[in-house]
């Protein structure tokens, strides 16, 4: 698996629909989309060895979930189970374990097996409906078939867009080089999700203490909002700190750079100050530029 070295962003793409795999905003779902350009559709390689064998685990670079399999089968019809985001808590935990195999053929295309035995899978595509991905042991031919996208990240930081008040819910994408906001998923009207967030200050090298976690209830999913009243918690001035966020705690650590998943999950919250937000904040939003701009 030498063509998944670890930290490495990727985007799976679909051989047989031009799709790509996609972590929801809810935080749970895994779907198929043909919206290229997004933190959502960006993956990254998380290496590690068990029992002798070397696998691939990857988590989302929008909320640093990682791929894994669903405890249950979708139904008794189906045998097949859902591919979903779940967090990384065990070093013995096999559910987002998973194995690139290149397919024999000469399309450089590869499977994703999971430690299952079952392969990671598109089903049919309806662009009316969101398309759901499974994990199975058929054969469902060019549907199991994944082109690996290599997503470059410049050492360049993009400018650093202006906060506005009216951008609280807007995820940030560059375009051809130019700032652009998209609205994420929009709530009913008069719905208000609050969640419980779990923070930690890193050190000046990014070590932290799990045990001197500190929480508070957060109202919304306002990455601005859930910045500035971090960083008056932690008295600090808000360009001055970032937040990652870590899907379990043997997960990695991923700058959290579009607003929280729509769900009312509690959130992990690492806090670093010792870094410019250009040094990391930014740095998984940096491939968009290079990449949209070659079109």
């Amino acid at each position: 698996m030498e063509f998944f070295p670890d930290r490495m962003h990727l985007r799976l793409r679909n051989r047989k629909h031009g799709t790509y795999l996609h972590a929801d905003e809810d935080g749970v779902r895994v779907s198929l989309t043909l919206h290229r350009a997004s933190l959502n559709t960006a993956w990254q390689v998380h290496r590690v060895l068990r029992n002798s064998g070397d696998y691939v685990l990857l988590h989302s670079a929008a909320y640093g979930r990682y791929l894994a399999l669903s405890p249950d089968q979708v139904s008794l019809v189906y045998v097949g189970h859902l591919a979903v985001q779940g967090v990384y808590e065990s070093p013995e935990q096999d559910d987002v374990l998973w194995e690139a195999v290149w397919v024999d053929d000469e399309g450089g295309d590869v499977l994703m097996l999971h430690v299952s035995n079952r392969l990671l899978r598109a089903a049919p595509w309806n662009p009316l409906l969101n398309s759901r991905v499974f994990v199975d042991i058929d054969n469902a031919g060019t549907m199991m078939h994944w082109v690996v996208e290599a997503i470059p990240l410049r050492p360049k930081q993009p400018p650093l867009p202006v906060c506005h008040p009216m951008c609280s819910d807007l995820f940030i994408e560059y375009q051809h080089c130019l700032l652009v906001l998209v609205p994420l998923q929009q709530l009913p009207i008069g719905v208000v999700l609050w969640r419980t967030i779990v923070y930690m200050r890193a050190d000046d090298h990014g070590n932290f203490d799990p045990l001197a976690r500190r929480t508070y209830e957060f109202s919304g999913r306002s990455l601005n909002q859930l910045t500035g009243d971090l960083a008056i918690q932690l008295r600090e001035q808000f360009h001055r700190i970032t937040l990652c966020v870590r899907a379990g705690s043997h997960g990695r650590l991923t700058p959290l750079a579009i607003d929280l998943p729509s769900n009312q999950q509690a959130m992990e919250i690492i806090v670093l100050t010792t870094m410019p937000p250009a040094d990391l904040k930014w740095f998984e939003l940096a491939f968009l530029v290079s990449e949209l701009s070659n079109g």
